[in-house]
């Protein structure tokens, strides 16, 4: 008799084959159902579900002809693909046997409001989602999100805020990102305030993406992070926090913050570096700063002058927890050279200072080394540039 074949992946725990079902696409993960009689509603369990827009807007040839030839049948198209989407994921929720802990959906042809808002009630009234991912092709937001009040990761992507309604808060949201969300500044801060155990905090718009009045407070915006430990925000953020005048007087509101990241910087624009410095102030714990310089080129960067009088404006600034300062895109200018000197000369635990450069001249390359490290320095710290121009193969 011919000993019966162990099956190994059978027999591994529950919670390892949900682990292995997670790494699948869900139609590949559902598709495990016809393996045996045990693994038939295996893939009804797994706590992580995710509907990428690639799942059914697969284009064949015959689409892209479609697409060239006939706009009105190619819409006809995308509709039908968009209810193919829906329909799969109503049945998956309706087959599920287990709690739904993440749930990720990306949207990128024509959708409705009604629709997604049916599947967010669903979650919201059924299951217990925890991190909760919304790529809506700038569809309106629904309200009945506001509902999930147990999410712990919220990550919103190409949607529209209207209006968040009188709610408990997000008590338990640690991580929020709104990248390219149209939203009035009124309702970001009431956001944000229902969120007070938010830690990580991720802003990504443009001056397209906010409506209604554009002007804040930069300490207003503070205190509604009282407990933040990483923020990225991006330099058209950082405009409207400075349309009103910065207060005299700024406080360690931002106690907790240890890593800062400030996307699409500019060079010559006095608001993203008062920002900064003000920020910089708030943060007395702060460990890691990253700027990711805007890559355009101003021909007035090598003439500007009036930002020196900033590094002037913040000589008590002292950052006694930092540790590694990051310059993506870094251009070898006075402001900037400047910047780099008053970061070295008051930062007594810095150890690493990397700067990711375009420069083509390492005659140039060398002398700015020698001038940095020539500076008044708190601490042995590390300057290291890379060269991305060279790192091309």
């Amino acid at each position: 008799m011919k000993a019966q074949r162990l099956d190994i992946i059978t027999t591994l725990p529950q919670t390892i084959i949900e682990t292995i079902l997670c790494l699948l696409p869900i139609e590949e993960a559902a598709r495990t159902s016809i393996l045996s009689r045990e693994w038939r509603y295996k893939w009804t369990t797994i706590p992580k579900l995710v509907f990428p827009h690639s799942m059914v807007f697969k284009r064949t040839i015959e689409e892209q002809q479609l697409e060239q030839t006939s706009d009105t049948t190619m819409a006809r198209k995308n509709m039908d693909t968009t209810c193919k989407l829906f329909y799969a994921i109503y049945q998956v929720l309706l087959l599920r046997q287990g709690p739904i802990q993440e749930f990720n959906l990306t949207i990128r042809r024509h959708g409705t409001c009604f629709e997604i808002g049916q599947i967010i009630l669903h979650l919201s009234r059924n299951h217990t989602v925890l991190r909760l991912t919304l790529d809506l092709n700038n569809l309106l937001l629904p309200l009945s999100l506001f509902s999930m009040q147990q999410l712990t990761d919220l990550s919103l992507k190409s949607c529209a805020i209207n209006r968040i309604p009188v709610f408990n808060g997000f008590g338990s949201l640690t991580s929020l990102s709104l990248e390219f969300v149209y939203i009035s500044i009124e309702c970001l801060k009431h956001l944000l305030r229902v969120c007070p155990s938010l830690k990580s905090l991720k802003l990504i718009i443009t001056d397209d993406h906010i409506w209604g009045d554009k002007t804040f407070r930069i300490m207003d915006f503070f205190k509604c992070l009282p407990v933040v430990e990483h923020l990225t925000t991006t330099r058209y953020f950082s405009e409207y926090g400075v349309n009103v005048s910065v207060p005299e007087e700024t406080s360690t509101s931002l106690i907790h913050l240890k890593y800062f990241c400030s996307k699409e910087m500019r060079v010559v624009e006095r608001s993203g570096w008062t920002f900064l410095f003000v920020l910089i102030q708030c943060s007395p714990n702060l460990e890691r700063i990253k700027l990711e310089m805007n890559t355009e080129i101003d021909t007035a960067v090598d003439d500007c002058d009036e930002e020196f009088v900033m590094f002037e404006e913040y000589s008590n600034v002292w950052l006694e927890h930092l540790i590694e300062l990051e310059v993506k895109d870094f251009k070898n200018c006075k402001t900037m050279m400047e910047f780099l000197k008053f970061i070295l000369a008051r930062s007594p635990n810095l150890k690493k200072v990397i700067l990711l450069t375009w420069m083509n001249d390492k005659h140039e390359e060398l002398e700015m080394s020698t001038i940095l490290l020539s500076s008044p320095r708190a601490s042995p710290v590390k300057i290291i540039v890379k060269n991305r121009c060279r790192a091309q193969p």
